[in-house]
């Protein structure tokens, strides 16, 4: 069964690689990302590797911990066909569930086939959403499980119902085919609703980043179809005057778009609005946030970027469109109780990686690759509410970004919020992850090789002294007095936590407000290989006393996205529980693990852990959502 495995493995990697920060400058506390040349990773082999045999994978003694790191690796990514559509009781193996766990549904997204049956392995954000489901019953203290495919449009084309095999003919953003599927192939979007979930106003969404969402009905998993978020032809809520400045001339920019729409929304079938994975809960407003951005866009020296608010009915409240000419590419963001902010991820089109794009050679991404020109991160502060809903607040030129000092590729925010004093100066601080643009590269995320289809570890765990390109934790600091002009920008390692870190979350009810507890993946160190990704702990930093405090999975075993869970009526940022899904690869078994929030760092931080049956193994996930019950 094993060998099976392993030789049906396909080597994908993980979500997105965050963003991290170098060495603190010498004369300010300044995180600054290094711009040199990066040498060479640690060593781990990978092509005349045999998969070992489950004593030796048992026994760690006796196998070279190069050997064990690189099939741990593929392990996280091995293609898990089977689906549980009725609820399969967890036996809980260590712990109980704690009696005042509230009721509720963890629903975790992420790819779950990665090989085809003809020949073909596709990118690990390429691949089919599979939806996993926790279901928590806090006063019996039982645990159910289930988990189905999300049946987007492609799958239903790729999967033949009646065999069960698959054969990819959707190529998707990172990928490229076999066979006759390769040269000519045109089918970029393939929206495989695999990258997060959402669950708002009753209903349950899986999305990804360039498509509508897919609905899910809740209780049985069922793909109920895509659904509109914003149907046609809404106007903005807002006084159009002041924000929708930005909308420039015609040019020759607005030519090249003309000439664009037809080919990328006929011929490649984008959405001329691509919805961001991303979305926001505004919890005090009960508003849900969402973004999204034009398809041409990805291919022109500007960008467009339009943000929604919903109320818990669907409808729409506000809308606003921002048109910001620099080429941009965001995969996440952040919003306060006056602005949306957007980190300026800066790219170019690449010219020659474009032609074999569109001609099936190279995947569709390759047209485009990070542009490190300028030594400074562009921020971009865009107002939510027009004028007359901020009394006495002068609003900046949105059209003008705050500039870091720091060059950092911007992933996942964990939180952002402001205070104003009586002087109308406002401090905007926000908790991300940042890694190096010298790092950062679109074809090789997860050190997956598109032409072999396999997936190196050592581009997560580069050598030393090069640690600080990979994805760290950071916080920014920005100041501005009260005619919104700029007076100081700090980009700091987050509590001087320096080992490599993503995925921070925090308690939902603190969105947008003012926070301390930032929760994150991050590595233990522990392990010569694998330094720093996969990670395998949990840390809580505290930003108000400086606290850092950790849990850590154990020997080969990694960890996934924590995400925060609120108990009872109190509203402290670590009255609750996180739950996060433990891959224990050494033995192919999977673990839902509950940890005190309050407790980590403590022998007793670990309350629970239920144990995933072997059959129903499952590969890593990307982001998740609680639902509680009530």
């Amino acid at each position: 069964m094993l060998a099976k495995a392993c030789h049906n493995i396909t080597t994908p990697p993980k979500f997105p690689p965050a963003v991290k920060l170098p060495q603190a400058a010498a004369t300010t506390s300044q995180v600054s990302f290094p711009s040199r040349h990066v040498s060479r990773a640690i060593s781990i082999p990978t092509t005349t590797i045999t998969p070992p045999t489950p004593e030796i994978l048992a026994s760690p003694e006796l196998l070279d911990d190069r050997v064990t790191a690189y099939w741990d690796y593929q392990f996280l990514f091995v293609s898990q066909r089977s689906e549980a559509a009725e609820p399969v009781a967890l036996r809980v193996v260590e712990g109980a569930i704690p009696a005042d766990f509230p009721s509720g549904t963890y629903y975790l997204t992420g790819p779950g086939l990665f090989t085809d049956d003809h020949g073909s392995t596709v990118h690990p954000l390429d691949g089919h959403g599979y939806l996993r489901t926790f279901g928590i019953d806090g006063e019996t203290g039982k645990v159910t499980f289930m988990a189905r495919y999300i049946e987007t449009e492609a799958q239903a084309e790729e999967r033949d119902p009646e065999t069960g095999q698959w054969r990819f003919t959707h190529r998707g953003p990172f990928s490229v085919l076999k066979g006759e599927n390769m040269v000519g192939n045109t089918k970029v979007m393939k929206n495989v609703a695999n990258t997060s979930v959402l669950h708002w106003g009753g209903r349950l969404f899986c999305l990804w980043e360039g498509g509508d969402p897919y609905e899910i009905d809740s209780g049985s998993l069922d793909t109920v179809g895509k659904f509109k978020l914003i149907a046609g032809g809404h106007e903005s809520t807002s006084a159009p005057s002041d924000l929708e400045t930005g909308k420039f001339t015609a040019d020759f920019w607005d030519v090249a778009a003309q000439i664009l729409k037809p080919i990328l929304y006929g011929v490649f079938k984008m959405p001329p609005k691509r919805f961001l994975s991303h979305y926001k809960i505004d919890a005090r407003r009960n508003r849900l946030l969402i973004a999204s951005c034009n398809a041409e866009d990805m291919l022109l020296p500007r960008s467009n970027f339009t943000f929604y608010e919903l109320d818990a009915n669907f409808k729409l409240l506000h809308q606003q469109e921002f048109n910001i000419p620099d080429h941009l590419m965001i995969h996440d963001w952040a919003f306060t109780d006056s602005n949306y902010i957007l980190f300026g991820n800066r790219i170019k089109l690449d010219v020659p990686g474009s032609m074999t794009a569109v001609c099936g050679l190279s995947p569709m991404i390759s047209a485009l690759s990070v542009n490190p020109s300028k030594q400074t991160s562009p921020i971009y502060l865009l107002p939510r509410f027009p004028r007359s809903e901020t009394d006495n607040v002068v609003q900046r030129d949105w059209k003008i970004p705050i500039e870091a000092p720091s060059q950092m590729w911007v992933l996942h925010v964990g939180n952002a919020f402001e205070d104003r004093d009586e002087s109308g100066n406002v401090e905007i601080q926000i908790q991300a992850s940042g890694c190096s643009y010298q790092w950062f590269n679109f074809q090789k995320m997860f050190g997956y090789d598109w032409q072999s289809g396999k997936l190196d570890p050592a581009m997560m765990n580069r050598g030393e002294g090069e640690d600080k390109l990979l994805p760290h934790l950071v916080q920014v600091s920005i100041r501005l007095d009260r005619n919104g002009d700029s007076q100081n920008v700090a980009v700091n390692e987050l509590n001087e936590w320096g080992k490599a870190a993503d995925f921070p979350a925090i308690h939902p009810d603190y969105s947008g407000r003012k926070s301390s507890c930032v929760y994150a993946a991050t590595s233990s160190g522990s392990r010569q290989a694998l330094p720093h990704f996969p990670f395998d702990t949990v840390v809580k930093l505290n930003t108000a006393d400086k606290s850092t405090h950790t849990w850590s999975a154990g020997r080969r075993r990694f960890i996934g996205e924590p995400v925060f869970v609120p108990k009872g009526t109190k509203h402290d940022e670590d009255d609750g529980y996180l739950l996060v899904v433990e891959y224990a690869v050494a033995t192919q078994r999977c673990y839902l693990v509950v940890l005190d929030a309050k407790q980590i760092g403590k022998s007793k931080a670990m309350v629970a852990r239920a144990e995933v049956p072997r059959h129903l193994n499952f590969p890593l996930g990307f982001h998740g959502f609680w639902a509680p019950s009530k």
